[in-house]
């Protein structure tokens, strides 16, 4: 691996790495939020949905397209979002679940919203300066994310007893996706300090959060248990595919199209 010139010895394949895992997190959640256009169960929550999944594709464009500027082959944030295949995306595999019913939806969103924040929050402290900064920006953002999401899981959880029921299920069911957010591996070793923060530093802080809204809407913390894993290293569940062949067809099927 060759060093970079500016990251204190990082290697520039880790960096890139790392900075696809940003945009990827970030630009399938969006899609999948995207998805809600038009179908909220109010105007105002489908317009605050919309609004949320372009601040993600948003804060994907920056990441991957300094993550084409890493790499140095001329990729830029459109090459890296619709001409790589399943294998070669970076995310976790809990933004790429389906939707379910918006309380599900609500239910990944603030378990993802509540990491994101913490993890923004130290990046924008990293000693490379253009991630700092599109990680500074991010995390205005965030904030009003988990903000809005946790609201609505409170909401929800001491709500009446069919959307209680309905959100404790999406708790039970997405918790086990929520390890991939805390696993480390080399990339993360190598960047871990220097220009990110260590993902098992941030999840105590993450479980006293995420358990004080749980407990807040009457819902219960799942036990500890199995967690699925590999979406950093490309094994992704079946999902994954169907999404990005809706999001990936026009690109792919009309290369270099403007309009």
């Amino acid at each position: 691996m060759r060093p970079t010139d500016e990251d204190a010895g990082v290697p520039r394949e880790a960096l890139f790495e790392y900075l696809l895992r940003l945009g990827d997190d970030r630009l399938v959640l969006g899609h999948r939020l995207s998805e809600w256009c038009g179908h909220g169960p109010v105007l105002e929550e489908d317009i605050a949905l919309s609004n949320v999944a372009l601040d993600l594709i948003g804060q994907a464009t920056h990441f991957l397209r300094l993550a084409g500027q890493v790499e140095g082959q001329g990729r830029d944030e459109d090459a890296l979002a619709y001409f790589r295949d399943a294998i070669d995306y970076r995310n976790v595999n809990l933004v790429e679940l389906p939707n379910g019913d918006y309380g599900r939806t609500i239910v990944r969103q603030f378990l993802f919203d509540a990491w994101s924040v913490l993890l923004l929050d130290g990046l924008q402290r990293a000693t490379h300066t253009e991630l700092a900064g599109i990680a500074a920006k991010a995390h205005k953002e965030a904030r009003y994310h988990v903000r809005h999401s946790g609201e609505w899981v409170i909401r929800l959880g001491d709500g009446t007893e069919e959307s209680h029921r309905r959100v404790q299920t999406a708790v039970d069911e997405l918790w086990p996706y929520t390890g991939e957010l805390f696993a480390a591996d080399q990339v993360d070793r190598l960047l871990a300090r220097v220009i990110a923060p260590e993902p098992a530093a941030l999840e105590p802080v993450w479980r006293e959060v995420v358990i004080d809204v749980l407990h807040r809407a009457t819902l219960t913390p799942p036990a500890e248990g199995y967690m699925h894993s590999g979406g950093r290293q490309g094994r992704h569940t079946e999902h994954l595919g169907h999404l990005l062949a809706e999001m990936q067809i026009l690109a792919r099927s009309h290369p270099g199209a403007k309009w």
